[in-house]
């Protein structure tokens, strides 16, 4: 059995009510249980984590790292700001697909750079909750060695 470690971060408590038109009705909770569903079956230990603090975000990826869990990561905005986070991937020596609900591309400007892509294997965007689904999948493949490092 492999293990991933779902990581969001700030403000992401707030799907189904933060701009609905964006994010869509969906909360948190529900992909979760829609991700927790799939990785059932496809045989994953799945951690599913969430916080609003850029400090224990870091810390996270580092248990997943020291754990040998790949990662799954909805940085939210610190996708775009985080230099900790980016340094965090690398240094835990994680597998990390970075997810996003909306097509960050077809938003506002200082959303098209990610601090956290180039550490990461793939980035998935804009098929809102299917986006988790897609991300545990290409990781789970990436980790049991069906697809080719990007890196």
């Amino acid at each position: 059995m492999i293990a991933i470690h779902c990581l969001n971060g700030p403000n992401l408590n707030l799907l189904g009510t933060r701009e609905p038109g964006i994010y869509g009705a969906a909360t948190l909770a529900d992909i979760e249980q829609s991700l927790r569903e799939r990785a059932a079956r496809l045989d994953i230990a799945l951690t599913f984590r969430q916080t609003n603090h850029e400090g224990e975000l870091v810390t996270f990826v580092q248990e997943a790292g020291a754990a040998g869990a790949g990662v799954l990561i909805n940085a939210a905005a610190y996708t775009h700001t985080s230099i900790a986070l980016r340094d965090a991937i690398k240094g835990a020596g994680v597998t990390a697909v970075e997810i996003h609900l909306s097509n960050v591309h077809a938003r506002e400007e200082f959303r098209h750079v990610s601090r956290i892509a180039p550490v990461c294997a793939g980035v998935i965007s804009g098929f809102g909750p299917h986006s988790y689904i897609v991300g545990l999948d290409a990781l789970a493949h990436l980790l049991r060695g069906q697809l080719p490092s990007a890196s």
